[in-house]
């Protein structure tokens, strides 16, 4: 099931990864084009005050991200309304308070970045005056995407990041076409197609079958500080970014001047638009690992390792073959008349793209990190990986070869990087390990024994009773008595036959995951299934008292029951205890 999971999570969040860097991406084509090798410096200069912008946002996305998903892996559904309440008013109120100071000091905070020259100041300050105005609509976008995600509505993301991006042409078009507004208008461009994507997704969450529930009484104080708290590693990141950008910028200035500052603004487009690769890999490992780590399931998050590592590679590789073949026609829409600058970015994207591999292995170990609550390790391998060794690296680069060196730092970073993870399962396993448990380095004590677990993926009726008949044997193994090991039985016997016979489509590809533990003297019993949404809580409470006996005696003999649908799966999960008594 981990598989089909990530298959069905993997194309809308790359697409969701795209939300930022997609406009960012058309607007920088419209400027190298359009508006010239100038204009193209003022973005660079820019770029890191809209990596700013975007990391409040990213903080939030990441924090729902730890958060809710936690919460949904209990059954929690009124802590996820009040989680999903409090990002969206935290969203709203962040993004207005930096959005003030951005157009009121833009002109100084240009001065800062480095854009000296009157016109090149005027281009800076303008473009991000401009995109400014988009940030309650840029930070509730990248906010809105796991909810989206959580709630199964993939196609209702990709619609919203399609709707952006036809908009974001047609507006750049206007621009310097119709309007003449220069740099300001790129900008605002940008703003106003965040504005279209939000009002793609707004209908949904309006209406009465959005998973979750707004109210102003559940934005809570603690869970802002939770949400932020679980994006912490997340704009560590986003903060280290900056941090490079700037040097970098600073360093190219010094040895290249702006022709290799605007290269630089071209090739960094083109990466972190092919980023949208180990973005999405991370965020569903971020996603994923959240729901497992909250049920302890280690198996499960092995078995999520083991997908998600060779597949974000593969994905890395291909994009990265296509960069190498593809790299001067790709310059050459931002750049598109033969100079210094251009012979620049077309070595400098071609030297960057062998890194992606590498990036996308990183990116994914870090968020199953950060997922399963190693948020200090997630946090030290971003810094090093995005700031410390690429400044390192591109001033010994530049020192050696000149702005050509500086080209390797992306691929050289990343591999310091993983060789340092590496290094430290090894020194902490003390020995040379590839196995995915060891890697995950999960916390001590972590989930239950392998004699205390039972797991199964039944297809047939045939199936769900054999697991129903060893689950009672499980039971009796562990010392629970003939009556509970009845219960136990009875418990997969009902809700498993229900979900086999009543919720597999015929000659469909439904999948149905098992999993019973013994645990400090209780019985936890989970089903999760891809099929139609059911909730067995809510429907026998709406269902005549003489309808669903199974289902109703089953919720009588448990002594926890929750259920929550997410990811698109229906997910139950049962906990029965020796001190039960017969109800």
């Amino acid at each position: 099931m981990i598989k089909k999971l990530v298959r069905q999570m993997l194309a809308a969040q790359i697409m969701s990864a795209l939300t930022v860097s997609l406009c960012l991406l058309i607007d920088n084509i419209m400027i190298g084009r359009y508006l010239g090798e100038r204009a193209l410096t003022a973005y660079g200069l820019a770029n890191p005050v809209l990596l700013f912008i975007c990391a409040i946002g990213s903080m939030l996305c990441a924090g729902v991200q730890v958060a809710c998903s936690k919460s949904l892996g209990r059954g929690d559904q009124e802590e996820t309304n009040v989680g999903y309440s409090s990002a969206v008013a935290a969203s709203l109120v962040f993004s207005v308070a930096m959005m003030v100071p951005t157009l009121a000091f833009s002109v100084p905070i240009s001065r800062m970045l480095g854009a000296k020259e009157a016109l090149l100041l005027s281009d800076t300050s303008r473009y991000m005056a401009g995109f400014a105005i988009g940030m309650p609509a840029t930070v509730a976008a990248l906010v809105l995407v796991p909810f989206l995600q959580m709630a199964g509505k993939n196609g209702l993301l990709i619609a919203a990041v399609l709707g952006m991006t036809v908009t974001d042409v047609a507006f750049d078009f206007l621009n310097v076409l119709v309007f003449h507004g220069g740099m300001f208008g790129m900008g605002l461009a940008s703003s106003l197609s965040y504005y279209v994507a939000i009002f793609i997704c707004v209908g949904y969450f309006l209406s009465k079958k959005c998973a979750f529930t707004f109210s102003l009484d559940r934005v809570r104080r603690r869970k802002i500080k939770e949400l932020f708290a679980g994006g912490v590693p997340s704009v560590v990141g986003m903060a280290s970014t900056v941090a490079m950008v700037l040097a970098v910028n600073h360093i190219l200035m010094g040895t290249g001047g702006a022709a290799a500052v605007a290269a630089y603004s071209v090739i960094n487009t083109l990466i972190n638009a092919s980023n949208c690769i180990s973005a999405g890999s991370g965020s569903v490992a971020l996603t994923l690992s959240g729901v497992l780590d909250s049920e302890e399931d280690r198996t499960g998050l092995s078995d999520l390792l083991r997908t998600m590592l060779p597949t974000a590679v593969v994905l890395g590789l291909a994009v990265m073959s296509l960069l190498l073949l593809f790299a001067r026609p790709c310059v050459e829409l931002f750049i598109p008349f033969a100079g210094e600058s251009q012979t620049m970015a077309i070595r400098g994207v071609r030297m960057f793209a062998m890194g992606l591999a590498v990036c996308c292995w990183n990116s994914t170990l870090k968020n199953c990190y950060q997922g399963t609550g190693r948020v200090g390790v997630m946090e030290i391998i971003s810094v090093v990986d995005n700031a410390v060794f690429p400044i390192l690296t591109t001033l010994l680069f530049c020192r050696v070869a000149g702005v050509n060196g500086a080209w390797f730092y992306f691929l050289a970073s990343e591999t310091l990087t993983a060789l340092g993870i590496l290094g430290w399962v090894w020194i902490k396993k003390k020995r040379v390990t590839s196995r995915a448990e060891d890697i995950l380095m999960l916390r001590e004590g972590f989930g239950v024994p392998p004699e205390n677990l039972m797991e199964a993926n039944p297809r047939t009726l045939e199936e769900v009773m054999a697991f129903s008949r060893e689950a009672e044997e499980f039971c009796h193994a562990h010392g629970g008595s003939a009556h509970l090991a009845i219960q136990l039985a009875l418990c997969v016997e009902e809700m498993g036959s229900n979900i086999v016979v009543h919720g597999f489509r015929p000659g469909g590809k439904n999948s149905l995951s098992l999993r019973l533990q013994y645990k400090e003297g209780s019985w936890t019993l989970r089903f999760r299934d891809d099929c139609v949404a059911f909730d067995p809580l809510h429907h026998i409470e709406k269902a005549p008292a003489q309808d669903n006996v199974g289902i109703r005696l089953v919720m009588r003999i448990s002594d926890e029951a929750r259920y929550v649908y997410t990811l698109n799966l229906n997910n139950l999960t049962l906990v029965l205890k020796e001190a039960a008594q017969p109800k």
